[in-house]
């Protein structure tokens, strides 16, 4: 036989934050004797909204007692409080639940009231908001239920278009918070700009290799074919010129900061990239990537031949990659990340649990889980739940210095 359902009372009490309020809230129900249904509590601004669902007292002399003591409690904290009755089951949670992530720079309350009417319209309920950053993009997660993941992100992804920002959808399950393996790719992802090109400038080619190169980013050109022909203008070119292309190479802001944090909550990374292990080999190094894949440049008697050694890293063998270090660590394709900018990422994109799109080419933004088309790579973490405060936090014990937000 079904339990009856329970009255319930629902107290609300808003005013400025101050050290007790909850244990003072909590102190004076204690001696009411209810039960702690639900309880919340949010500080916006120092301003401190705390509700609490409690069991209703067995009689109405009691429930008077214990709302008078309560607003007794609320006038000496100098809050404001509301009392609200109710009965019947208590609501469980749906079983269909999202986490919304929304990025903008900046984000405009319009449009965030758009995304809002596009959950509703899908059968969402939006159950908490949580403010992930505020700088140097704004970033909120959003805790939905009742509505179907898959259809939330067509419908979310439309209206990120339409606003100009960025929105990921995600299921709310437990393989967002277990070990990750983050895959990305390198060139225009992990580092600015495609080196290549910057090789290509020894030989005096870098225009004609950046022609084919945007080109087959686009995914207008078979991308082995592709890279074997820009690859015939590196001929000549000294081995010693790839030291003086690494150290230029600029990495994306964000990009220690982001594997730096990511490693203490025990992610793997890999790289795999349509480029040279020559660089990417070293980059890993740099950075405490576990994992690196790319094409080899051929070299004979200290000079690139314009040739590359063994199979191309292709559109097909990026994804072959994700998968392979998936395995490798024991994990599965869904607790993979994939990061990358060209139509030869579309294959690892699809192949991983969560496909982003970093300021992309339209194909890819098309076709990815989300897109981020900011230029900071730490953003990615806020797709995972990560906060801004968490990550400095994290930094400060480390005794790594972060430069103080704007007012």
């Amino acid at each position: 036989m079904a339990d009856a359902p329970t009255d319930t009372l629902l107290i609300t009490l808003t005013g400025r934050d101050r050290p007790g309020v909850t244990s003072s809230t909590l102190a004076t129900l204690a001696l009411a004797g209810v039960d702690v249904v639900d309880l919340e509590q949010i500080v916006l601004r120092r301003r401190l909204v705390l509700g609490l669902l409690v069991t209703a007292p067995p009689d109405e002399i009691a429930v008077e007692a214990l709302r008078t003591a309560i607003e007794e409690t609320a006038r000496a904290l100098d809050m404001s409080v509301e009392i609200e009755r109710g009965s019947g089951d208590t609501p469980r949670r749906a079983r269909q639940r999202a986490h919304v992530t929304v990025l903008g720079t900046p984000l405009k309350a319009a449009s965030m009231g758009a995304i809002t009417r596009r959950i509703a319209s899908a059968g969402g309920n939006i159950d908490q908001i949580v403010r992930l950053a505020r700088y140097p993009v704004t970033a909120f997660e959003l805790h939905v239920s009742g509505a179907d993941p898959s259809v939330l992100q067509v419908a979310l992804a439309a209206e990120a278009a339409a606003q100009g920002i960025d929105i990921a959808v995600q299921p709310a399950n437990l393989v967002r918070r277990g070990m990750r393996l983050l895959v990305m790719d390198v060139d225009s992802t992990l580092i600015h700009g495609e080196v290549i090109e910057m090789i290509a400038a020894h030989a005096g080619y870098e225009a004609e290799v950046a022609a084919v190169t945007e080109a087959a980013m686009r995914g207008e050109l078979d991308f082995e074919q592709s890279l074997r022909a820009r690859v015939k203008y590196l001929k000549g070119v000294p081995a010693s010129a790839l030291d003086s292309v690494y150290d230029a190479i600029e990495l994306n802001p964000g990009a220690r900061t982001m594997v730096r944090t990511l490693r203490r909550l025990g992610y793997r990374f890999a790289i795999v990239s349509g480029g040279f292990s020559q660089i990417t080999d070293r980059l890993a190094a740099d950075l405490g990537i576990h994992f690196a894949r790319a094409n080899e440049l051929e070299i004979v008697d200290g000079v690139l031949t314009g040739e590359v050694v063994g199979a191309v890293v292709d559109r097909a063998g990026k994804a072959r990659a994700l998968r392979e270090f998936a395995a490798e660590l024991g994990l599965p394709d869904e607790a993979t990340v994939a990061i990358g900018d060209g139509a030869n990422d579309l294959d690892m994109l699809a192949a991983a649990g969560l496909g982003v799109a970093y300021n992309a080419k339209p194909a890819v933004r098309s076709a990815a889980d989300t897109t981020v088309n900011v230029p900071y790579l730490d953003t990615i973490m806020y797709l995972l739940g990560i906060t801004r405060e968490e990550i400095e936090a994290a930094d400060a014990e480390a005794g790594i210095v972060t430069p103080a937000p704007p007012i």
